[in-house]
């Protein structure tokens, strides 16, 4: 990194020193100097001075007035109204990082977490140190509560969504076809912070003919919606925090493993291929196999959809019979069990199925034949539920 500051600044530093007083805070140290008039007045716009006067430490990745003024003519202005504020919160945050980073550590950095929770890459070779798409050109501007280095562009945050940025890739539109099956596309574009280990299209391919399609079908909706939520955790987890954890609990349920060798970090038995893809609300893995959650899972899957099945009857068929049809009951009843004797129940749970439709058979008057039904439903209901 360049090691020479302007001279306003360091007539600042000076100043201070030869009064015999602690360095000024971040706002003041950048007011003085001169060059950052943009970033003071967005600041102050954002409410985001009193922050940066605060305590900290911070460090501040701040663009000075030519990096602000390279922006698209009029983003400037139209940032600082104060129906564009939290735009502006976000991209202020994005430029500072907690805690007290010097030059030296930077370079040593691959990335870090701002407070805007979004991460910028840094990057450090012969012609210098980037931040994201910027270049430090002065470092190590010491301040009270924290440490200024200057950077010739203004760095945006990601302000797409995870599926949005899925989309935009191109190489995610089966996981993203996917999502919208399972009723899981709102969750993705939401505003929980989520991470997401993202098959490629590729990955999909590699599944046995007529999986994904089979998958897409409705009446998979519940087993491809838990085959999903078992590549997502909660939180925006970066790779070298995942890493380090070595496991997280997805959203199914179940964890996954996480691993680092020679030949690069898997994600149980699958490749990472990229990392730390962000997005307004998240985080996105690249993944080159797709992960199946355990057999024991998709048990529990199974039995939960029955019993939204057997829940679902009940509630339709419970009015009937309070209102008198009792036969129009007893036959939705005895569809919902016959639907479900030819369904993948294992064979205890099928032959109770077939116990109960008999019984209800041999019984004459509709009333007892609903009755013998609903004790069989309920029976059901409460064995196939998982324990607490």
């Amino acid at each position: 990194m360049k090691r020479s500051v302007t001279l306003a600044i360091a007539m600042t530093i000076a100043l201070f020193t030869s009064a015999g007083l602690k360095a000024a805070d971040l706002v003041d140290t950048a007011v003085a100097a001169g060059n950052f008039k943009t970033l003071a007045a967005a600041l102050g716009a954002a409410d985001l001075a009193g922050t940066l006067k605060g305590d900290g430490p911070f460090t501040v990745f701040a663009p000075t007035d030519d990096a602000f003024a390279k922006l698209p003519a009029g983003t400037v202005e139209s940032l600082l109204k104060p129906e564009n504020k939290a735009k502006l919160q976000a991209i202020l945050t994005h430029h500072v990082v907690g805690g007290q980073i010097p030059a030296s550590k930077v370079v040593t950095l691959s990335g870090a977490t701002t407070l805007g929770g979004q991460r910028v890459d840094i990057k450090a070779d012969d012609s210098g140190v980037t931040v994201d798409n910027a270049n430090v050109v002065q470092t190590d501007i010491a301040c009270d509560n924290g440490l200024i280095h200057v950077i010739d562009t203004v760095m945006l945050p990601a302000d797409k969504n995870l599926v949005e940025t899925a989309a935009e890739a191109g190489t995610f539109e089966t996981l993203i076809a996917a999502a919208k099956a399972a009723g899981l596309a709102g969750v993705l574009s939401g505003s929980d912070n989520l991470t997401v280990f993202a098959p490629t299209d590729d990955a999909f391919a590699k599944l046995p003919a007529g999986t994904v399609e089979s998958l897409l079908k409705p009446k998979n909706k519940q087993q491809l919606a838990n085959l999903l939520k078992y590549h997502v955790v909660s939180g925006r987890v970066y790779s070298e925090t995942a890493v380090t954890a070595g496991a997280a609990k997805t959203l199914e349920g179940s964890p996954i493993t996480i691993t680092a060798g020679a030949d690069g970090a898997r994600v149980n038995d699958a490749n990472l291929i990229a990392t730390d893809l962000d997005a307004s609300n998240g985080v996105i893995h690249v993944i080159d196999t797709v992960l199946m959650p355990p057999a024991k899972s998709a048990k529990a899957s199974y039995h939960h959809e029955v019993c939204q099945t057997l829940a679902a009857a009940i509630a339709k068929g419970a009015p009937m019979f309070n209102a008198g049809h009792h036969s129009a009951c007893a036959e939705l009843y005895m569809r919902t069990m016959s639907d479900l004797m030819h369904s993948e129940l294992d064979d205890s749970m099928k032959h109770h199925v077939s116990t109960v439709i008999n019984a209800a058979r041999h019984q004459h008057r509709s009333t007892d034949r609903a009755w013998t039904l609903r004790r069989g439903m309920d029976q059901m209901f409460v064995t196939l539920q998982p324990s607490k």
